[in-house]
């Protein structure tokens, strides 16, 4: 008969322990996959991909990429780390009913939106794409359309609402409509924000403004439609100025909007449309309102006179 000792016994189950202990976690990956079909229990491979961009971005390593593999709808998603989700070669859908469609709230960082719908259903709680803390958003090839609430903190398309320094905010290629609030909102309690707008389209947000900035932002409009509001844009504190260039802002009831609430904006206008406002072209509260000499502001309801001249070409 063999006899082990409880020294052999003791090393054995140290071992074990020892063994157990040294399993790691299951790794995040660089990259994840969504499927309408997936469930996010899987792993989010590409051979057993996630169901949801909230199941996926669990298992998505900072700095990742989270990519979907067929149309379907991927439900709203709280972005609170370097990502990017990319559905730009398929349908990738958020139906954001009575929520916010994405949530980025993360100090210090990158995220980037690009080939997705996000669709509020025309329910009266929540924004597209609502900015509480980051250093930088991409917004590029995005719909966002239907967010109904009245405000002042629901139907946004994009709200950026932070309190760091020099946030960056990128929309490019986009198309905001019916977003009954404001369709692009920039109200920062602290720090600022440098937004910049090119090759988008914003229609109808019946109850508010296009691009509304209400303090500490520094925005440029470039190249962009915008129509249907009840102002193209709008520059309320001394504390934003704006850039529009290149741009269409015409239909709307004033086609831009220059100081409020006794703050004064400065607004510079190069080589844009605004005709066809059926309140004004250009309705200035306070600040100025600057051209270059060569927009066509002509065909509005009434004052068309910029307050002065963009001096230098530089």
């Amino acid at each position: 008969m063999k006899i082990i000792s409880t020294v052999a016994i003791s090393s054995l189950a140290a071992c074990a322990t020892l063994a157990f202990t040294a399993a790691p976690a299951q790794a995040q990956a660089t990259r994840t996959w969504v499927s309408g079909v997936g469930d996010d229990a899987n792993p989010c491979s590409r051979t057993a991909p996630c169901k949801t961009f909230a199941g996926a971005i669990s298992k998505t390593a900072a700095a990742g990429e989270i990519n979907c593999l067929d149309p379907a709808g991927y439900g709203s998603v709280n972005i609170t780390k370097n990502m990017t989700i990319d559905c730009g070669y398929t349908h990738g859908s958020i139906l954001a009913s009575n929520t916010n469609g994405v949530i980025v709230n993360g100090a210090g960082i990158i995220v980037t939106l690009r080939g997705l719908s996000i669709n509020g259903a025309s329910t009266t709680t929540g924004n597209g794409v609502r900015i509480l803390n980051a250093a930088a958003v991409n917004i590029d090839d995005v719909v966002i359309e239907h967010f109904g609430g009245a405000g002042p903190s629901n139907g946004r398309g994009v709200s950026i609402e932070t309190s760091a320094a020099n946030v960056r905010v990128n929309v490019t290629n986009s198309q905001l409509y019916n977003n009954n609030f404001i369709a692009i909102h920039s109200n920062p309690t602290a720090g600022n924000v440098i937004l910049s707008v090119d090759g988008t389209t914003i229609g109808r947000s019946a109850a508010g403004n296009g691009i509304q900035l209400r303090q500490l932002t520094n925005a440029t409009v470039n190249d962009s439609y915008i129509s249907g509001q009840s102002a193209a844009v709008a520059t309320e504190l001394t504390t934003a100025t704006l850039m529009v260039s290149n741009s269409n802002l015409s239909n709307n009831a004033i086609g831009v909007f220059n100081g409020n609430g006794g703050g004064g904006p400065t607004t510079r206008l190069f080589a844009n449309v605004i005709t066809g406002n059926t309140t004004s072209g250009l309705q200035i509260n306070g600040g100025s309102v600057l051209t270059h000499g060569n927009n066509a502001i002509r065909g509005n309801a009434g004052n068309e006179t910029p307050t002065g001249a963009s001096l230098g070409t530089q």
